[in-house]
Order: structure tokens, then C-alpha cells, then sequence
């Protein structure tokens, strides 16, 4: 992942920072040391439950492997978060064509970009790719989307503004078959005003797609802003609640200090970190590396 490469400072800012300098205060390990990490992890946006996990583990790994140099629990704390992040194949995005994409999350989280990064990145890879400004309650949404589609070259289906959005995703998909298009993004409202409203609508949405493109495989990706902390956290529990979420597409990580709330998102929701978000240029998207980024936090 080239922003683990670039950006990699920035990224896990002060969390980086305070656990190298407690592990150089601390030549041993004793329980001073392991206190302090615990706080640290607490006060970076890792939840408290995904804290107590990497903590109990990072005992047993010290109990097992007879470590006594604090220098050696680098390695152990890097491979904990790997694993609590790696969730295999539900990392990477389905391969399988035809494939639609529903994209989710509260406005200002950058969802429209996103969707935008998404669709140019999987044009390069060699798709066809057409959007859907289904997201038809907010201002002027469709035609920013369109507005990016024309940019790198995406045809976008969109009505106006106030439309049903499940029209809007039936026009989409009739003129995806027809066109032979391999990946059919849908952008959704980002402020539906009760967690009702927004599995009714979802559930409505999914229902076009059963019966009109039945054959098509399907991912819903949730879209975070990570400057929003443990608010982020918040809504990736309301959102997974109402919708059958696939995974996660957490944005903004270009000159924030809180990538904590990955771990704790992946780890207590069992919720697959698919993209990172860099930066507002068109190619800062960065499929997600569960070893890479754990190994960013100590700029490894």
C-alpha cells in the first residue's frame, strides 16, 4: 500500500509516537510497561473491548515466547493487529462479474470521492464501470457524481432531484445489461432520518436488484470518515445494523491521528477494512493490507 509508504507519519500520528517511547522508557517488560501500552491503545480511538483483546494476547504471546526486552514486544504487537484485522477474502473486493456496489454512509464522510476513486480504480483495472446517483434527497448530489463520471470518463444514470432512489437504481440497471457493464456503483441517501428509513430503503433497493439482475454479485460498503473518531465507530455499528454491510471504506487518513478506529471497527464488528482513503486526488484509494498497516504504526 503506497500510503503506508508516504503518509505513514501522519497516519497513525501520536499513537506511533507514544508506543516507541514507552517501549524505550521500558528496557524490560513488566507491568509498568504493559500498563502504559493498555492506556495508549485506550486513548488512540481502539475501543476498550479491541484494547482488552490485544492486551490479553500480548501477554500470552510475552508468556509463550519467554520475552523479556521490551524491544521484542514491536513484533508481537504488529502481528496481534494483523490478525485481529486480516478477515482473508472478505478483504478484497468480490472479483465476480457481473457486480453491484451499493455505497453507504453519512454525508460529508466522502462518499461521492470515494465512489469516484473507487470507479476510476477499477476502470484502470480493465472493468467497465457505470454509476448510479441514487442518493436523490441531498442537493445537487447527483450532479456532483456526474460531474466526476464525466471527469475520468463513467457514464452516470441519474433523475432528479427528490426521485425514488430504487427508480433511479432500476434505470441503472436496465442500462448496465444492455451495455454489458462489469461493475454498477449505486450512491445512496446519506441522511435517512431513522434507522427504519434507512433498512426500508436499502431493503427496497436490494429488492430491485433480486428481481432485475439476479445474477449479479453484490457488495455494500460502508464509507467513514476517520477524523469523526469514535463517532465513526458509533455509526459502524448503527450501519451494519441495518444493512447487510460487506465491508468498510474508511477515508481521510491523510493527515489524521485517528487509524485506531479500524482496528476497533474491525475487530469488535468482525467488519472487513476493504480501501483506505488517502487523500483527495482520484488515485488516493489504497486496497487495504491488514500486515501493512499494523506494521505502520511503528513505520515498518
Amino acid at each position: 500500500m503506497a500510503f503506508i509508504a508516504k503518509k505513514k507519519k501522519s497516519f497513525f500520528g501520536r499513537l506511533s509516537e507514544r508506543i516507541n517511547d514507552a517501549l524505550f522508557m521500558h528496557q524490560e517488560v513488566d507491568e509498568d510497561m504493559m500498563d502504559e501500552i493498555e492506556e495508549i491503545l485506550i486513548t488512540s480511538d481502539i475501543g476498550m473491548d479491541t484494547t482488552m483483546n490485544i492486551m490479553e494476547e500480548l501477554r500470552q504471546y510475552i508468556k509463550v515466547n519467554m520475552i523479556t526486552m521490551s524491544k521484542n514486544v514491536r513484533k508481537a504487537i504488529i502481528e496481534i493487529i494483523t490478525r485481529l484485522m486480516d478477515k482473508g477474502e472478505r478483504n478484497q473486493l468480490s472479483q465476480k462479474r457481473p457486480l453491484v456496489i451499493m455505497m453507504i454512509g453519512i454525508n460529508g464522510g466522502g462518499k461521492t470521492t470515494t465512489i469516484a476513486k473507487l470507479g476510476n480504480m477499477l476502470k484502470e483495472q480493465g472493468n467497465t464501470v457505470m454509476f448510479a446517483a441514487a442518493d436523490t434527497f441531498r442537493a445537487a448530489a447527483g450532479e456532483q457524481l456526474a460531474i466526476w463520471g464525466d471527469r475520468i470518463g463513467i457514464n452516470t444514470v441519474r433523475h432528479q432531484e427528490g426521485a425514488d432512489p430504487s427508480a433511479v437504481l432500476f434505470d441503472a440497471i436496465q442500462s448496465a445489461k444492455a451495455k454489458n457493464i462489469d461493475v454498477l456503483i449505486c450512491d445512496t441517501a446519506g441522511r435517512l432520518q431513522t434507522k427504519k428509513n434507512l433498512m426500508t430503503e436499502l431493503a427496497k433497493m436490494n429488492r430491485v436488484i433480486s428481481k432485475e439482475y439476479p445474477e449479479a454479485e453484490r457488495e455494500t460498503l460502508l464509507v467513514l470518515d476517520a477524523t469523526n473518531g469514535k463517532n465513526a465507530v458509533s455509526q459502524a455499528k448503527e450501519f451494519n445494523d441495518a444493512a447487510e454491510l460487506t465491508g468498510v471504506v474508511i477515508t481521510k487518513l491523510d493527515g489524521t491521528a485517528k487509524g485506531g478506529i479500524a482496528i476497533t471497527i474491525a475487530d469488535e464488528y468482525d467488519m472487513p477494512i476493504k480501501f483506505i482513503g488517502t487523500g483527495e486526488g482520484i488515485h488516493d484509494l489504497e486496497v487495504f493490507d491488514a500486515a501493512e498497516f499494523a506494521g505502520g504504526i511503528f513505520d515498518e
